[in-house]
């Protein structure tokens, strides 16, 4: 490590992570889920404990900072973001991490669960940090690196700067937001309240990953009628939207345009969600591809698989709705080269690899983009996230807050 700096990452994200914010998607609320804020207000008043200026958090759970310039030149103003809120898809309750020291490379049994057994077979980044400390769950939960390893990190970041003010930069605006994982983490965000030109989310995977390129979205529910009848008198005029709903889902593609068979830039059609009765029934579909213009080439196949199947079915009808849910990051950041090329020399200064590659996924950092603040990811280490699995080498958030050191210095040195 270049930085002579006893790093508090490690025992910010072990607090952090016992925090219960688990978004939830059913909700109507902002935040989601109220036990977000317990975390929003722990960490406004550790950043006003460091020193940071201008804190506050609002009612629906943002948390803003900003971090004095110590440079004299006018430059833009960058932000650095993470979100506080974990998955819905594994429990986020009661986490207990666990810190493993000079991991010896073998299988680690998670003591809650014997069953869940994390291997360098499994993950083969573990033998990276062979002889280095990793972080994982106990197995009854997922651990909540993401993101909350972004959260310790920026925290981290945030006490280096002010505790060396011989660092020259700009003005850095510091963000964490609730209800990512649920793709609402922008939603009540004030964009005016943060002030920034630019921003990073720290949200990313292994070690040296940049990325600038997310999958473009848009959500579908299908919603199916049917005709109801008593089952005891249903020949010749019940119409169960269950079995058309059903078969709809089977008649999509299995080799191709599927989660379980798509890799790299390959786009799908995901059934997400399906519900109902025999008179009524839905399914939410997430439809992806890294190309937006591909997006509706999918809902019309989508659309016409449903449309073949229903007609078969006398009296049964459908509404098809589309919503736009997010769009590639990298058609904004295109425009905007610097803030990729500084984040590549950030890196080289502190001797990573610069390692771009597509999320196969969002970001709080696409919608930001779209909304006028260019905003590509920097790695965290997180690994296995969602999952009773997650785990995270502590060099790797060391490496990290090194990289935001350099990058801050990169800016004030080319504005």
């Amino acid at each position: 490590m270049l930085l002579n700096y006893p790093y508090s990452v490690t025992d910010r994200l072990m607090r952090y992570v016992q925090i219960d914010t688990q978004s939830d998607p059913h909700s109507s609320l902002h935040p989601s889920t109220p036990k977000q804020k317990v975390l929003s207000n722990l960490l406004a008043a550790e950043l006003k404990e460091i020193g940071v200026v201008d804190v506050l958090t609002d009612e629906f759970g943002y948390v803003y900072g900003t971090i004095p310039a110590t440079s004299s030149k006018k430059m833009p103003v960058i932000c650095f973001c993470s979100h506080i809120d974990t998955a819905p898809d594994c429990s986020g309750t009661n986490v207990k991490p666990i810190l493993h020291s000079k991991y010896d490379g073998l299988p680690i049994i998670l003591p809650d669960d014997v069953s869940q057994i994390i291997s360098v077979d499994q993950y083969p980044y573990l033998k990276n940090h062979i002889g280095k400390d990793i972080i994982t769950a106990s197995g009854n939960t997922l651990l909540g690196a993401d993101d909350k390893a972004g959260v310790a990190i920026i925290m981290d970041f945030a006490q280096y700067l002010i505790s060396h003010p011989e660092i020259l930069h700009g003005t850095i605006k510091i963000l964490f937001t609730p209800d990512e994982e649920i793709g609402e983490g922008t939603v009540k965000l004030n964009l005016e309240q943060l002030g920034a030109n630019f921003a990073y989310t720290l949200d990313g995977g292994k070690l040296g990953s940049f990325e600038e390129e997310t999958f473009s979205a848009d959500g579908v529910t299908l919603q199916i009628e049917g005709i109801i009848a008593h089952p005891g008198d249903a020949k010749n005029k019940m119409v169960n939207a269950i079995k058309i709903a059903s078969e709809i889902v089977d008649q999509l593609p299995k080799e191709k345009l599927s989660p379980e068979s798509t890799e790299t830039r390959q786009g799908f059609i995901h059934p997400l969600r399906i519900e109902g009765l025999a008179e009524k029934a839905s399914i939410d579909f997430l439809i992806r591809d890294f190309e937006t213009s591909q997006l509706q080439k999918h809902e019309s196949l989508l659309q016409s698989i449903a449309e073949k199947v229903i007609a078969k079915y006398k009296g049964a009808s459908y509404t098809f709705k589309v919503v736009e849910q997010y769009r590639n990051m990298k058609e904004i950041l295109d425009q905007f080269p610097f803030t990729v090329s500084y984040a590549e020399e950030a890196y080289r200064r502190i001797g990573l690899p610069f390692i771009k590659e597509p999320i196969r996924g969002g970001t709080d950092g696409s919608r930001l983009s779209f909304m006028g603040l260019p905003c590509p990811n920097i790695f965290t280490g997180m690994q296995a996230i969602h999952s009773k699995h997650e785990w995270i080498g502590v060099e790797d958030m060391q490496f990290a807050v090194e990289a935001l050191v350099e990058l801050v210095k990169v800016w004030e040195e080319r504005s």
